[in-house]
């Protein structure tokens, strides 16, 4: 099992396959880098893969701090120098999502493109806001780990297949309530329209057929060169539920957005 070790930060992570350009694919609120299974198995055949545990999540450690979304990118950072990465395209999840973006725009030499999947609220509107708000109230009280699993299990379309809803459930209610907590809190502190605005590097979202907290004329007044696509018959997980309509996706576009030049832009 290897791991990078960061200063007081030890992360874990798994790598496989080799191509340019090398793509980076970073898991979601209290998930771990399994999330990304399908798409890893997919483009390993072509590309240099890389999945990782987030600090607080999977087999990483869990420090008593730095789970706000600018050090959660910078973590991606470090372990890319770490790994020798360069020119590499993220592929985040939901708050992984979140965290491409950001890093995107901290770190423009190193990122080529973005795939934002169903990510966390980039420019939210009030409603979600206070959702989010209600949320972390409750998984910082008496009741949070009932409040943790009713909010996933929310998360899911009635279709959805149970044994897989299972083990989504479990994993992401695993993780220490603590970071759970001072995560969400670290998403409703995000400047997303201030790291859109500087996000220069192609940007892909694939929206969810629960169209989640992100409104396409939002994003497209804040990036207008964004490229958003949407998936049938999944939730959240879209990744996991329905690979065969996000993972085609994701690769046409890195094959469109390398035939126009932009993948080997600084």
């Amino acid at each position: 099992m290897p791991f990078a070790e960061l200063g007081d930060l030890r992360l874990h992570y798994e790598r496989d396959g080799e191509g340019d350009p090398p793509l980076v694919f970073v898991h979601g609120w209290c998930c771990d880098h399994t999330f990304f299974a399908p798409q890893l198995e997919h483009f390993r055949t072509a590309h240099d893969v890389v999945a990782l545990d987030l600090r607080g999540c999977g087999a990483s450690s869990v420090p008593d701090g730095g789970y706000d979304i600018p050090t959660l990118a910078e973590d991606v950072a470090a372990l890319c120098a770490a790994l020798g990465l360069e020119r590499l395209v993220v592929v985040g999840h939901s708050l992984g999502g979140m965290i491409g973006i950001e890093l995107a725009a901290r770190h423009p030499s190193l990122t080529a493109a973005t795939v934002a999947v169903d990510p966390g609220p980039i420019d939210p509107l009030p409603e979600a806001l206070r959702m989010f708000e209600a949320l972390l109230a409750d998984l910082e009280g008496p009741s949070s780990d009932a409040a943790r699993r009713a909010y996933v299990e929310g998360l899911f379309l009635p279709c959805d297949d149970a044994e897989r809803r299972r083990r989504i459930v479990e994993t992401m209610c695993a993780v220490p309530a603590e970071v759970a907590a001072a995560v969400l809190r670290g998403v409703i502190e995000w400047d997303g329209v201030g790291a859109l605005r500087r996000c220069t590097s192609p940007l892909l979202v694939l929206r969810s057929q629960t169209g989640g907290s992100n409104d396409p004329a939002r994003l497209l007044a804040l990036k207008p060169d964004v490229r958003i696509g949407v998936t049938v018959g999944a939730g959240h997980f879209h990744q996991l539920e329905v690979p065969e309509q996000v993972t085609p996706m994701i690769e046409r576009f890195l094959r469109v957005t390398a035939a126009y030049g932009r993948l080997g832009q600084g």
